[in-house]
């Protein structure tokens, strides 16, 4: 439960799981084709200085590393000592870059390096000082927060750990907006209905529209009274636009910054706005039911839509250098999110 003092841990516990979740991902992505070379698994330590390196490559390990720190360190900060907390974060960070770069030895598309290993480590040190430095404070802002914005119902953290991670299912531009839950792919699968753009254009808008309520739900859910529900849901959904539109100037181009909001997204959000002004204010169990049914109805759409060409055209854009990683690793997180999204509903039932 928020408020019994714990909420602020419990949360940087849930962040930090999720960054972990993350890393290893980024880390390891493709999955695939991996064998043995007959080099030791540890013989990247031994090495010299790496023959291609960019000074992105070292920020962009740093930088990856520093809120994996940050969270642990907040996650820890209940055991005795002043600078365990810091101590144990930086030594997990480095065990964790330790055991990626490892693994990192069967996996023919990724190359080991201690440089990595030492950038990672610096990057989980750094997160560390930072968050012995402002823990208090936040932990102080986070209960206030929750004090007076989030409603006190259980595992109210997961619930906010989910919604951080729904604002990475707009980046990824393959993707209808919000069509999180597709598992073609990762399950091989191919799709059953042919492309029509009379039906693309009416299935796209449920996609969109379900997804809307259902998410919509979920912030309302957690939020402690109507009046911040009416606020903070319509501030949600702009940030979710905001995060495709500018995802898409930067991985495709600035003309199609709002290449996503097509006739399908226009009829979606406007239906999905409407069913929400009314749903809101419903009691919590009939709010409950129907965010679980629009997961449910939204992520079977999105497994039965035909191939969308903007997506494919988009794809071919974008789908290079450092953002190939990037791509499979929003790509998974949309993949999964209904997956992990609805045995949270179930929890929040339970009193």
């Amino acid at each position: 439960m928020p408020h019994h003092g714990r909420g602020p841990i419990l949360l940087s516990r849930y962040l930090a799981l999720a960054w972990f979740g993350l890393v290893v991902y980024g880390s390891l992505h493709p999955f695939s084709g991996w064998r043995d070379t007959g080099v030791s698994p540890i013989a990247f330590l031994e090495g010299g200085w790496p023959r291609y390196w960019t000074v992105f490559d070292l920020v962009a390990n740093v930088a990856v590393y520093l809120p994996l720190g940050f969270f642990l360190t907040l996650a820890l900060s209940g055991v005795p000592g002043r600078f365990t907390a810091l101590l144990l974060a930086t030594l997990l960070a480095g065990g964790v870059s330790f055991s990626l770069e490892t693994l990192q030895t069967w996996l023919p598309s990724r190359v080991p390096s201690n440089l990595d290993l030492a950038c990672n480590t610096l990057g989980g040190l750094l997160g560390a000082l930072w968050a012995q430095s402002v823990g208090p404070r936040i932990f102080a802002r986070i209960a206030a927060l929750e004090h007076k914005l989030i409603a006190p119902i259980p595992h109210a953290e997961l619930g906010l750990t989910l919604l951080g991670l729904w604002l990475l299912v707009p980046l990824s531009p393959e993707t209808l907006l919000f069509g999180a839950g597709d598992l073609r792919q990762m399950l091989g699968l191919t799709g059953t209905m042919p492309f029509a753009a009379e039906s693309f254009v009416l299935i796209e808008a449920c996609i969109t529209a379900f997804n809307a309520v259902a998410v919509g739900l979920i912030v309302r859910m957690l939020c402690a009274r109507l009046l911040v529900a009416y606020l903070i849901v319509p501030l949600f959904m702009l940030l979710c636009l905001t995060v495709a539109t500018l995802a898409a100037a930067i991985l495709i181009s600035p003309a199609d910054a709002l290449a996503w909001l097509t006739p399908g997204v226009r009829l979606g959000l406007m239906v999905g706005i409407a069913i929400l002004a009314g749903a809101l204010a419903l009691p919590a169990t009939p709010r409950l039911m129907i965010a679980a049914l629009a997961l449910m109805a939204g992520t079977v759409l999105v497994n039965l839509a035909p191939p969308n060409p903007y997506s494919a055209a988009a794809l071919a854009t974008w789908r290079q250098g450092h953002f190939l990683n990037f791509n499979g690793l929003t790509r998974l997180v949309a993949t999964l999110w209904p997956f992990l999204t609805l045995p949270f509903l179930l929890l929040t039932s339970r009193r």
